[in-house]
């Protein structure tokens, strides 16, 4: 259905990363938790969070309106992902979702989170992967 491209270029995490289309391009910085000087810079990690949340909440109003269930326009999703050594000696991430869907029972909320999370292309892509903990906040 559609398909992207992104080049990284230069020293990795202190590179640079770009839409093949040059819609949009970052200069990458390594955080200071990983031996960088700042946290101000775009990091890998940084990109999966948006592109995480805006994926999520997307799928999460599609699965709602195929319930015939209403989303309030004040509905937010937060993706969190932290980075760190796993036990073969690799790096893993951990990700977590955290919903806001103000106004809406609790268990109906529960039930869209967990069909977005079901449809959602980039909770599938990494559901064997990432330690992932969608949240009704």
């Amino acid at each position: 259905m559609y398909r992207t491209s992104a080049t990284a270029t230069g020293g990795g995490r202190n590179g640079h990363t770009e839409v093949d289309d040059g819609s949009a391009g970052f200069d990458l910085a390594v955080p200071k938790a990983l031996g960088g000087s700042s946290d101000q810079g775009m990091n890998p990690e940084k990109l999966f969070a948006m592109g995480y949340s805006s994926c999520f909440i997307g799928a999460l109003h599609h699965y709602a309106a195929s319930q015939k269930v209403k989303v309030p326009a004040s509905t937010s999703v937060k993706v969190s992902v932290g980075i760190g050594p796993r036990e073969d000696g690799g790096f893993g991430l951990d990700v977590q979702i955290i919903v806001a869907i103000p106004g809406m029972d609790r268990a109906q909320a529960d039930a869209l989170i967990q069909g977005a999370h079901h449809i959602c292309p980039y909770s599938h892509a990494t559901s064997n992967t990432l330690a992932i903990a969608p949240v009704l906040a």
